[in-house]
């Protein structure tokens, strides 16, 4: 049905589309176990943000599972890159994923204070390191991976854990955690009303301008301070072939290069800056709602920008610019995408539809009143 090419650049705004969805829907579970030590002071405060998300979290879960499918699945040769480059990172990423479920299974069976106490911080490491993980991966894609192909087409990686901790990476951490506790924050005003919503409105205040400040550094070090890649040479992209056979070269502000082609790419990170902007404004205006629909614009933007910005690039190569592996050679066969097409066309709307259903039947604030009623079966 379509060529090779076509189904490169749709496999590629598939992936987008399901890293976006996953940031959306378990964006906020992460902003509110983030945001759970300061938040919330007391016990019943805490089952209250707790329960926010507690019913509905394992559903969310389906988008990481989906979107780590789909790469696994459509980008072999990147999925193998990741985990080759970034092991001990994804480790930790896991275990922190692990205490999540144990953590909202376990908090609330013992009404001991120490015990609960640990399954918070349990809660908030589960909430605030996989967004610091992510942003910090993302920013060492932006400045390249020290990985390289030899002349067998094994792939090489020859930096450590501590080399993607240095200072643009950092800040992109620091942005993903800031951008997912104003999305936390946001769902939180929705879901409750008193003390707890107002301090989650101050929450959302302080971390959206974290967020837009450090979007903006971000920019303006993307722009002059880092290198970006530009592809000089490569065979037909309708065709099938290795990451080494093209020609890449790197060069200061390379990552600007697509806005200067597509000019209407700037309504990315406008649309960044002003989904935060319309968050604090409806927030201030008690329109809860609206503020949850302004972090979820810029939660997209944010991370459209940023791929729009290396696209084809997927993950550019530090050490050999020209192992550089991108939208068109990291991908699986011209069958295997067809295929997958198809499986993503029909199960993707079903996704949605279940996550929506989801959501209207457990509609409604969570209050103390719903703690109490529901003692011994909330979180």
């Amino acid at each position: 049905m379509f060529d090779y090419e076509t189904l490169k650049i749709i496999w590629w705004a598939f992936v987008g589309v399901l890293l976006i969805g996953f940031a959306l829907m378990d964006g906020f579970d992460f902003g509110v176990g983030t945001l759970l030590p300061f938040v919330a002071k007391t016990d019943v405060e805490r089952r209250i943000m707790i329960n926010t998300i507690g019913p509905t979290w394992e559903g969310n879960q389906t988008w990481f599972i989906t979107a780590g499918g789909a790469l696994f699945a459509a980008w072999p040769l990147a999925y193998a890159a990741a985990f080759s480059g970034f092991y001990v990172a994804l480790m930790i990423l896991l275990f922190s994923l692990f205490l999540r479920p144990v953590g909202f299974d376990y908090r609330s069976k013992i009404a001991d204070t120490r015990w609960r106490s640990t399954w918070d911080w349990a809660l908030f490491v589960g909430g605030f390191v996989p967004p610091l993980i992510f942003g910090v991966a993302f920013g060492n894609l932006l400045l390249g991976v020290p990985f390289h192909y030899d002349d067998t087409m094994r792939l090489e990686y020859l930096g450590g854990f501590l080399d993607l901790l240095n200072p643009f990476g950092l800040l992109s951490g620091v942005l993903s955690v800031a951008m997912l506790s104003m999305h936390g924050a946001a769902f939180l005003r929705t879901k409750t009303d008193g003390v707890v919503a107002q301090r989650a409105g101050i929450a959302l205040m302080i971390s959206a301008m974290v967020m837009m400040f450090m979007f903006a550094a971000a920019g303006v070090w993307v722009a002059f301070g880092i290198d970006g890649y530009r592809i000089l040479t490569m065979p037909d992209a309708n065709s099938a072939f290795m990451p080494v056979v093209k020609t890449v070269e790197r060069l200061r502000g390379g990552w600007m290069d697509n806005y200067a082609r597509w000019p209407l790419m700037w309504a990315l990170p406008i649309a960044g800056f002003a989904g935060a902007l319309l968050s604090m404004l409806f927030t201030l205006r008690q329109r809860a709602v609206a503020a949850f629909m302004g972090s979820s614009l810029a939660v997209s933007s944010v991370i459209l920008t940023a791929g729009a910005s290396m696209f084809p690039f997927v993950m550019p190569s530090s050490l050999d610019p020209n192992s550089s592996l991108t939208a068109w050679d990291v991908v699986a066969s011209h069958k295997s995408l067809g295929i997958m097409f198809w499986v993503v066309v029909i199960f993707l709307p079903l996704i949605i539809v279940y996550t929506g259903w989801i959501y209207r039947v457990m509609r409604g604030k969570v209050d103390a009143a719903h703690i109490a009623a529901n003692e011994h079966s909330a979180y």
